[in-house]
Formats: structure tokens, C-alpha cells, sequence
């Protein structure tokens, strides 16, 4: 379902789209930047924009580690996939860290920050799995691990986001994969 209507897609999605550009939540109160926006034209013929999760502050506010844990996972690419925004049932990590080699690293909250910001300003094309949301433009979130936390005991499998960063230099890939305090 290539550049499929929005308003009909609930729930569990995957995007493709051309980067335009990266930004730190903006928020008058540095306690509450949880988010860094990436800007994606998917041929919707409105931008989309991803929420990525740069700190757990429910896990801060209940007295856990608020760092986000990142595992990278780089291959080539053949061909690029289409873009659009297209249904799709779920990731599930589990089933991703059984067929390829993932290593998690903790990331402080200004270092993934920066990391997203720069790899959406060399990235070709980036690639989304997550739940759509539609408030003042339309996007996706949730691109992380669903599984039970530390401070979250509702424990989704199947539901799991991630982000696909293609670039140009050597026809190469990185999928990322966010995990909270206390997923396994």
C-alpha cells in the first residue's frame, strides 16, 4: 500500500522516506526534552515526523537509569525499499537478535541526541517501524522495545519499532534498536 492514506492506518505502521531534517524537542523545560523529531518525506504530501525516545523519563521520575540502550546492526544494501507508508503487524526484537549481532550500548541523553540528528543529516533514506499518531501532523512513535521495563509493567510483544538509517557511502545500513531499563 504505497503513500497510503493516514486517517485509514491505525496502530502498527512502517515508513520509508527521504530525510529532510533532525531536531531536539523543543520545551521550555529541559526536564521534560525526551524526544528527538526526525522529518521524513514519505510522498504523504505532508511531512512525517518520527518521535524518537532519547530518555526514559518515567524510569528517572521512578528512580531507575533514564539512559536509553542502542543496538546498531550495519550490513549493505542492495536495492532501496519504496516509499510510503505501508501497514505492518509488528517487529519483534527477539526474533532480530536471534539472526543477527546485536550490541546494546547506554547512550546519555545528549550523545543519542546528537547521534540521531547526525546520521539523519548524512542518511539517503530512512526507514520506520512504529505507531502511527496523528495530532497536529502525522507520525510515528513508539520506535523502541515495548517490552515490560522498569517503570512500565505492560509487556507487548510483537509491537517493537526500530529505525533504518541507508546511506550512500558504500551502500551501507544501520538498523537501530532502543531498549529501556529492564527489557530484555
Amino acid at each position: 500500500m504505497r503513500n497510503a492514506n493516514p486517517s485509514i492506518l491505525k496502530g502498527h505502521c512502517r515508513a520509508v522516506g527521504l530525510p529532510l531534517f533532525g531536531e531536539i524537542e523543543p520545551h521550555h523545560n529541559p526536564l521534560k526534552v525526551d524526544h528527538v523529531w526526525l522529518t521524513l518525506d514519505a510522498g504523504l504530501g505532508q511531512p512525517l515526523k518520527l518521535a524518537i525516545n532519547t530518555i526514559s523519563i518515567r524510569n528517572r521520575d521512578a528512580g531507575f537509569d533514564s539512559r536509553i540502550r542502542v543496538g546498531i546492526h550495519t550490513e549493505p544494501f542492495g536495492s532501496l525499499p519504496q516509499i510510503g507508508l505501508f501497514p505492518h503487524p509488528g517487529l519483534d526484537y527477539s526474533f532480530f537478535e536471534s539472526t543477527h549481532n546485536v550490541f546494546y550500548e547506554h547512550y546519555e541523553h545528549h550523545a543519542l541526541e546528537n547521534l540521531l540528528v547526525e546520521k539523519i543529516g548524512t542518511a539517503i533514506l530512512v526507514e520506520v517501524w512504529g505507531e502511527l499518531y496523528s495530532q497536529r501532523t502525522i507520525g510515528i512513535h513508539q520506535i523502541h522495545c515495548r517490552r515490560a521495563s522498569c517503570a512500565v509493567p505492560e509487556d507487548l510483544q510483537g509491537r517493537d519499532g526500530a529505525l533504518k538509517f541507508y546511506f550512500a557511502k558504500n551502500n551501507l545500513c544501520e538498523t537501530l534498536l532502543f531498549k529501556f531499563c529492564g527489557q530484555p
